[in-house]
């Protein structure tokens, strides 16, 4: 490695503790402020330091991270510093986690703003929208892509490993790896990887440190990615009950997932065929965030906080002359009676003659 191959490396590492830090500073700060002004909620409150608490522990994970690059041998001639793919997955997830914490609770404060002003402005739409999201039709859905919320957050952490390994510069080819679909079985379970006599380890063992069974099982799980997606989205294309209940933005939000996810797909292809440069492979990185973003963007949509709920009762009963006001979810009704939810049956009253 020449001295300028060094500066641009250390550069690049130098930026990134920068701004991971800079990332910290803007959300640790503006939380202290609004929590000791009590600016906002308690529950958010907790939520705003448990986020800042797994900021820091983020720091601590890429410290731990780098630390494991830093071997007695890394000056020996041939040696190629590298650290440990378990380690460098461990840092990936907790950003992903970080960030989808940030992402939800940011969304789910715009949308209660979004449905107070709604409710304070035409009551009749906002128990309407209230009413639609809260209808068992859609609960297999919300189900639904609830695990293929983790199922891509799974996928991602697969390529962590992937990339911990470089398991990304062999078999650089799609969708067959050689000549078969996957490589030989003694390939794939080989004994070099096991640390024990008795070999209880070789399965554990290949699928997170052998480069060959680690990219088929990221294969694997990418194209269980791919195919969950499109059946969620023939799902609510194709049953009538769910795309007449779905809203407009959550069916928006769904075609935006779909065409993430096939955005998604030529960009890991591309990234295989080519050998992984980084430009490609930085790109897919980026993909698989933006692919959760829009995960995680159409559950808020089709999700009902229960702290929005109480709150839009809260206001329909001041508007009403402190009355309870109900909202028909189903066989039932919720309607707030003395400030709290009390479900009741509908009563369809005779007129009295």
């Amino acid at each position: 490695m020449t001295l300028s191959e060094f500066k641009k490396i250390y550069y690049m590492e130098w930026t990134h503790r920068q701004w991971g830090r800079l990332v910290g500073l803007t959300f640790v700060i503006p939380s202290i402020y609004f929590i000791l002004r009590r600016r906002v909620s308690s529950s958010m409150a907790i939520k705003l330091v448990g986020i800042s608490t797994l900021i820091a522990f983020q720091g601590m994970i890429g410290w731990w991270m780098v630390k494991s690059g830093l071997k007695d041998d890394l000056f020996a001639p041939g040696s190629h510093p590298r650290v440990s793919q378990y380690r460098l997955t461990a840092h990936l997830g907790t950003a992903f986690l970080c960030y989808t914490a940030m992402l939800w609770n940011g969304l789910s404060i715009l949308r209660e703003h979004r449905m107070m002003n709604l409710n304070k402005n035409n009551l009749t739409a906002s128990t309407a929208e209230l009413r639609t999201l809260k209808s068992p039709i859609l609960k297999t859905f919300r189900r639904s892509l609830a695990g293929l919320a983790v199922l891509v957050f799974v996928t991602a952490m697969s390529g962590g490993l992937v990339a911990g390994l470089d398991a990304g510069l062999i078999y650089n080819d799609f969708p067959y790896m050689g000549i078969n679909l996957t490589p030989p079985s003694s390939e794939l379970w080989s004994e070099f990887y096991s640390r024990r006599g008795d070999r209880k380890d070789i399965w554990w063992r290949n699928m997170l440190e052998n480069p060959s069974t680690v990219q088929l099982d990221h294969r694997i799980l990418a194209t269980t990615t791919f195919t969950a997606v499109m059946a969620l989205w023939a799902y609510s294309r194709f049953s009538t009950k769910v795309r007449n209940t779905l809203l407009k933005n959550a069916k928006t939000g769904m075609r935006g997932v779909v065409h993430l996810v096939w955005l998604q797909v030529a960009l890991g292809i591309s990234t295989l065929i080519y050998m992984v440069p980084v430009p490609l492979a930085a790109a897919h990185q980026a993909g698989s965030l933006a692919l959760l973003t829009g995960v995680i963007v159409l559950g808020s949509r089709v999700w009902v906080p229960r702290r929005l709920q109480r709150l839009i009762m809260q206001s329909s009963m001041k508007g009403k002359g402190g009355l309870p006001q109900p909202v028909l979810t189903g066989k039932h009704s919720v309607a707030v009676n003395g400030g709290g939810l009390a479900k009741a049956k509908q009563m369809h009253a005779k007129p009295q003659s």
